[in-house]
């Protein structure tokens, strides 16, 4: 196209790029800038500035009419080089639009990128990064929306957290592999559909750099956890570079009955501190678009990743509003996972929980119907918040995963904190209404061990981050059973296979929303690696090749059992109280010998048995889905004999689940004989 000598007025909103048919407006924030040019650039990457002529309080806007979609974009911002005051305007540097929905590619190291000189963040740079950076694709309209999801509640909720490439990367089968398309093929869909989850839960996904530190060492941020832009799904999971290929993932998730969350990074950007690189954010406005210290030189880093987004500042938080409502409302979206949650509700005195963020999130109508998970923690002052969040928030809860490791590890006095977590969490989750499925149970996440390694390692191995085995968590409450790492010794194997199984069982038959790892189902071993972020090889690419078929059918079995029994699943905490309908507990705790636990019970030091006796809650309406009773006799010491409550006359207990013999099945006399290191459930069932 012919480009005119100068833009025509256009509109403030909506931000970002957007074609209309007869043209693109372009919109931007910056409250401090004093000019802002619109780059463009053709495929050679000849480069046309054009002013943007119009501003409309901090949003400076243009129109380029006969502009289409596919134009690549960029921004430079001029105004004052002022960093004691928190100024880094350097107009040499090309600028994301932080609202650009498609990019061209990732950044390339260079010392262009940094709007500084050398490593004194106090001089300006004035080479021209335009070469370096990534442009800003415009895109077109989509034709319509996203195939509904199936709107599971979140008492119905089995979450499988996974990563895009690393599960689909060595795939004998999906196609293209390492791609939104691949996730969403047939075989994947047949994987995920056959072990019963429902939700699936992706690493980030919003376009995102490797760490000029890591380019050093060779490696990838593979994870994603530093955002570039929170519209652009990131390139290298596209096959054909259309973003519309997440939509076709989206939808057809969605035909599978699955639902799609995304982890979102709203807590800081990939430009990290004063001497990291300007990307975006920080040249386009970096006293607005960051939290800066009392000497604004510097920034707040609740993070620990060098900087944190000023969610108080209204254009800030409406940009991770508007980015929340396009994937959502286009891109097909059903939930999102906060990284590093407590950092969105901090304020001046700290955290808290009417924060603006959260205040925004729950009057949103576009955002009501989607799930809300927390990791409801950060690295500031007063940054652990398990259980400060809101309704109707979900979080992760690193409590259970320790408990459950505790317990199944054999630790001295480990059996009360199991109880407390199987039934939901209540000290930490019950109050202003919340239900028992605000605790997202998890015993393993991308961050830690996997399943296979909780058992087989120890301590960490990170050898291959780079960092000197510094990284990543000391204390993973795991155990190695004999030999740390792989062996062929076929008792440590099966005493390995026996508490995986315990501790999977374990998990689908707690009170709460549980989160699997993608990976565990199969085996899945990262060498002891507890923090694999920048291992984009066969570390983190899960072996299909080598999937434990018998454990897979383990884990579909205990899905399975979890989705056939609602008292598994309740959204009412269970608290021992008497029911209305027949006086009886709704939940009670019993000694292996068949007596009541007392309070003496749970200090022995010594006990390796938590026996729970589960009904419907005490206060749950008639017409939810009910059933009589469950046993869960979770063992983690050697087998034992353990005496049954006797049922009432007319019902038998059932053997439900038996992770130590997955076949078991039939009636359950007096006693029970438990194998070691196993969970049991039993179902209370009425005699034919």
């Amino acid at each position: 196209m012919r480009l005119p000598a100068a833009l025509g007025p256009g509109r403030a909103y909506p931000l970002g790029a957007t074609p209309d048919g007869g043209g693109v407006n372009f919109a931007v924030f910056s409250d401090n800038a004093t000019r802002m040019e619109l780059c463009l650039f053709d495929r050679s990457g000849k480069e046309t500035r054009l002013d943007l002529p119009e501003r409309d309080g901090g949003v400076w806007h243009g129109y380029l009419e006969g502009a289409k979609p596919g134009l690549r974009y960029g921004y430079r911002a001029h105004g004052p080089w002022a960093p004691r005051q928190g100024h880094r305007f350097n107009p040499a540097k090309l600028l994301l639009d932080p609202y650009a929905r498609a990019v061209t590619g990732h950044p390339r190291w260079a010392p262009e990128l940094m709007g500084h000189a050398g490593g004194d963040d106090l001089v300006r740079d004035t080479r021209d990064s335009a070469a370096f950076v990534p442009k800003g694709i415009v895109v077109a309209p989509f034709g319509g929306p996203v195939p509904p999801g199936p709107g599971t509640p979140a008492e119905k909720t089995v979450i499988y957290e996974a990563h895009v490439k690393g599960l689909t990367w060595r795939h004998p089968s999906a196609a293209p592999r390492g791609t939104f398309l691949a996730l969403a093929s047939e075989p994947m869909l047949e994987h995920l559909t056959r072990l019963g989850v429902t939700a699936v839960e992706l690493l980030p996904v919003h376009t995102f750099i490797t760490d000029g530190f890591l380019a050093e060492r060779g490696l990838t941020n593979y994870w994603g956890y530093q955002t570039l832009g929170f519209f652009a799904p990131d390139p290298r999971y596209l096959h054909a570079g259309d973003v519309a290929e997440f939509r076709e993932m989206a939808g057809r998730l969605h035909a599978a009955g699955i639902e799609v969350i995304l982890d979102v990074v709203y807590n800081h950007s990939c430009e990290g501190n004063e001497l990291g690189p300007t990307l975006s954010f920080r040249g386009l406005d970096n006293a607005s678009y960051y939290r800066l210290a009392p000497e604004p030189r510097y920034y707040v880093n609740d993070t620990g990743t060098g900087n944190t987004l000023r969610l108080d500042h209204p254009m800030v938080l409406r940009m991770v509003m508007d980015s929340l409502r396009y994937w959502a409302g286009e891109m097909g979206v059903d939930g999102f996972r906060f990284d590093l949650a407590a950092t969105l509700g901090r304020r001046d005195h700290g955290f808290d929980p009417a924060a603006p963020f959260f205040q925004a999130l729950r009057q949103d109508p576009l955002l009501a119907g989607v799930k809300l998970i927390a990791e409801p923690w950060d690295i500031g002052p007063g940054g652990y918040q398990l259980g400060g969040f809101p309704p109707p928030f979900l979080e992760w809860n690193d409590r259970y995963r320790d408990g459950v490791r505790r317990f199944w590890r054999g630790d001295a006095g480990a059996a009360a904190e199991l109880a407390a977590r199987i039934t939901g969490s209540a000290g930490e989750f019950d109050r202003a209404g919340r239900p028992a499925t605000s605790s997202v149970n998890f015993v393993t996440a991308h961050d830690g061990f996997t399943l296979a390694d909780v058992v087989s390692y120890a301590a960490k191995h990170n050898e291959a981050n780079g960092e000197g085995n510094r990284d990543g968590h000391s204390e993973n409450f795991s155990a190695n059973l004999g030999v740390e790492g792989p062996t062929k010794d076929p008792g440590i194997l099966a005493a390995r296979a026996r508490r995986v199984r315990a501790m999977i069982a374990t998990l689908l038959l707690s009170q709460g929303t549980p989160m699997l790892l993608a990976g565990d189902e199969i085996g899945h071993s990262q060498g002891g690696n507890n923090n694999a972020y920048a291992q984009d090889n066969e570390t983190s690419w899960l072996d299909w090749g080598r999937a434990d078929r018998a454990l897979c059918d383990f884990v579909a079995r205990a899905v399975a059992f979890r989705k056939a029994h609602p008292i598994l699943s309740q959204k009412r905490f269970l608290h021992s109280r008497e029911r209305a309908e027949d006086g009886r507990e709704d939940l009670f705790w019993h000694h292996p010998s068949g007596r009541p636990m007392e309070a003496a019970d749970w200090t022995d030091p010594g006990l390796k048995v938590v026996i729970a006796e589960l009904r419907t809650a005490s206060g749950t309406p008639a017409y939810a889905a009910g059933e009589e009773a469950i046993l869960l006799v979770l063992n983690a010491g050697a087998g034992l004999e353990i005496a049954l409550p006797a049922p009432p006359e007319g019902w038998a207990w059932t053997m439900g689940l038996d992770s130590a013999d997955p076949g078991r099945t039939g009636r359950c006399r007096a006693k029970l004989r438990v194998a070691e290191q196993s969970a049991v459930a039993l179902v209370l069932e009425r005699l034919a």
